[in-house]
């Protein structure tokens, strides 16, 4: 049985009800399908894949005769499908086109879905919405991912920064915010844009911890879902990452931000 957010399956005799958007894929073992999910559970239940197919609809894809995988869950389509949480599939090569057409078309309904409710609509605003965190000793932005006709973000745009972000950019906040990080640095590095991307589409929080050559420093990035359309990014220089976690300030800065969207939705 199935509603638009819930599929009920039977596993190990009892009755279990799954969300349809936490499930990254299913593979078969003859009559019986493993359902993995995003915390790592693996659910494993008696159906045909033709069964699922219909159950979970369109929003999965079929990648190989065993397997179907969520549009959501994949990060990007090398030799192999590279899901959000690091794992690998195999598919059938000939079905790539039909499997990069199914992103794009899942990604084009949700940036379709985008308005402009709720969203600050002057520089001031912004800053008014976020104004807790212009004394935090951390860098953090907000921004607006910019996307192309084929639904992938190119480029993001800065609403919001606090003096240390511009600090740690080395570009006076007046510069930065309602400038496209592409306009201000030549070697913007793809692996953030499709973590920003995965945070502002599907609601994810990411952490990532690399070398960014725009400003040659180590850092690890906190990203999580805002605005429609944004993301906000908390950046820490990894050589000063021990003074920041003998602070609580990232904790309640969050904690602060979370409270007031929750009384906000109210």
């Amino acid at each position: 049985m199935q509603d638009t957010e819930n599929i009920t399956i039977i596993c190990n005799k009892k009755e279990i009800v799954l969300n349809i958007n936490r499930i990254l894929y299913v593979q078969m073992r003859g009559n019986w399908a493993l359902i993995h999910i995003l915390d790592g559970l693996i659910y494993q239940t008696r159906i045909t894949l033709a069964e699922l197919e219909k159950t979970l609809g369109d929003s999965f894809i079929k990648v190989n005769r065993g397997c179907l995988v969520s549009a959501m869950a994949i990060h990007n389509v090398t030799d192999k499908i590279n899901l959000c949480n690091g794992e690998s599939l195999h598919y059938v090569v000939r079905k790539k086109k039909e499997i990069l057409g199914k992103i794009q078309a899942k990604q084009q309904d949700m940036i379709g879905s985008f308005n402009v409710e709720g969203v600050p609509d002057s520089e001031g605003k912004y800053h008014e919405h976020y104004r807790l965190f212009d004394t935090m000793s951390f860098a953090f932005a907000d921004i607006e991912m910019v996307f192309d006709k084929e639904s992938r973000a190119v480029d993001w745009i800065f609403r919001y920064g606090n003096p240390a972000l511009a600090k740690l950019e080395k570009i006076p906040l007046e510069q930065l915010i309602g400038s496209s990080f592409g306009s201000l640095f030549s070697n913007m590095d793809s692996k953030w844009l499709r973590s920003y991307e995965r945070a502002t589409l599907y609601g994810e929080t990411l952490k990532i911890i690399d070398y960014s050559p725009e400003i040659d420093t180590y850092l690890e990035v906190i990203c999580f879902p805002t605005f429609k359309g944004h993301c906000g990014c908390i950046l820490f220089d990894i050589s000063q990452i021990k003074s920041f976690r003998k602070s609580t300030d990232t904790e309640k800065a969050l904690a602060l931000y979370f409270e007031k969207l929750v009384n906000a939705n109210r």
